[in-house]
């Protein structure tokens, strides 16, 4: 089972993958984390891309996909993947078709006006981390985390303003990518405008009917 994830900021990818890595047993990669991943191991590949990262630029594809291949050939990817935030460009999506093509890409659709009430009503610990939403997992005090009492905060790129422009930069950068999986036939919707109780068993029940599982 060999997936890719594509979906605006806020959509629900990664509790997505989460569901989705723990029912069938195969590993939920994101290039984020592996960047840090090789970055806090300092291999030869982390170090490379810490270069990058620390000078603020963009990975190059060529790096990125051996980053992304390097990963894919360990244990456990041999019964398959799910990989979110790649391919970002048309170059990783061909590459990838070569070292280990995907057989879906699933696309998670919300509006606009269901992205910014998420990502605008979260608030994250200051001290710990912990992450809650003013509506839908609000603390039971406001303003103040239930886990270790510290203060709740707004991160700066969950303000409308930030959100509306994360919005226009996905759409630049995946308009091609999603043209790319559509024009081989393997581009599957997902509807994501409900809450992830409703989302996940629909991904789910729509990969067992790809997969023809019971």
């Amino acid at each position: 089972m060999k997936l890719v994830f594509i979906g605006p900021p806020g959509v629900g990818k990664g509790t997505y993958a989460k569901a989705v890595s723990e029912t069938f047993g195969i590993p939920h990669i994101s290039t984020g984390d592996i960047f840090r991943e090789e970055v806090k191991k300092g291999t030869e590949l982390g170090k490379r891309v810490k270069e990058y990262l620390d000078r603020g630029l963009l990975v190059p594809d060529d790096l990125v996909i051996e980053v992304v291949r390097h990963r894919l050939l360990q244990e456990d990817c041999r019964r398959g993947y799910i990989l979110d935030g790649f391919p970002r460009t048309i170059v990783q999506a061909e590459a990838l078709e070569r070292f280990s093509p995907p057989d879906w890409a699933l696309l998670f659709h919300a509006e606009d006006s269901v992205i910014l009430e998420r990502l605008s009503g979260r608030r994250i610990c200051a001290r710990c981390g912990a992450i809650y939403h003013v509506k839908y997992m609000p603390p039971k005090i406001p303003g103040i985390c239930d886990k270790c009492g510290g203060p709740l905060v707004q991160r700066r790129d969950d303000t409308p303003e930030v959100i509306s422009e994360r919005l226009k930069v996905y759409r630049e950068q995946f308009t091609p990518i999603i043209a790319y999986y559509e024009g081989r036939g393997k581009l599957v919707r997902i509807e994501a405008n409900e809450q992830a109780d409703v989302v996940v068993p629909r991904v789910i029940a729509a990969l067992k009917k790809l997969y023809n599982l019971s």
